[in-house]
């Protein structure tokens, strides 16, 4: 599978690098290919060496203005003149999303997947990594704007909510079929 990660490029604790460790150790270790920012910096950086030392594939897709941020040496590297393109190569080259902790880039992303997912754009499976309870709170929010008429499909064939990184590689590999 390729599997696109959303996450931050800053450097942060343990708290959120072991648990996104782990969840890059299982997909190196299942042969699938990371797709993501292709930055080499914070959780970006833990992920993609996660991935390559068990094994897996990095395709990246970085973007004009942070091109010197980006990793060398993966698989395949592209670079896209800006976010909104970005965007659409990571979702375009992807099987499915996992979004992992981060700040207003990585929610941009989120919200776009999950509006595509919403409409019928799309039908690939949507993951939210809830590492150290992190999306709580988007969490209630998602919950009530069902709750309230909000979202014209259930929240649950919009998303699935991860609490660890093999409950979310699990769901993936058992929506896409792959064993």
């Amino acid at each position: 599978m390729n599997i696109c990660v959303f996450l931050s490029a800053a450097d942060l604790d343990d708290r959120y690098t072991g648990p996104a460790r782990e969840f890059a150790r299982l997909l190196g270790k299942g042969g699938h290919t990371l797709v993501w920012g292709g930055s080499d910096v914070g959780l970006m950086k833990v992920v993609a060496e996660g991935v390559e030392e068990a094994g897996g594939r990095l395709l990246g897709v970085s973007v004009e203005f942070l091109a010197a941020k980006a990793r060398p040496g993966v698989d395949e590297m592209v670079v896209a003149k800006d976010l909104a393109e970005r965007k659409r190569l990571l979702l375009e080259k992807a099987d499915a999303v996992v979004i992992m902790v981060g700040g207003t880039g990585t929610l941009d992303e989120a919200t776009e997947i999950l509006e595509l997912k919403k409409h019928g754009h799309t039908e690939k499976p949507v993951v939210l990594l809830n590492t150290a309870g992190f999306y709580d709170g988007l969490k209630e929010q998602f919950r009530r704007m069902e709750d309230e008429g909000f979202l014209p499909r259930p929240l649950t064939e919009l998303v699935f909510f991860a609490e660890e990184p093999v409950g979310a590689l699990a769901y993936l590999e058992e929506s896409l079929g792959v064993a």
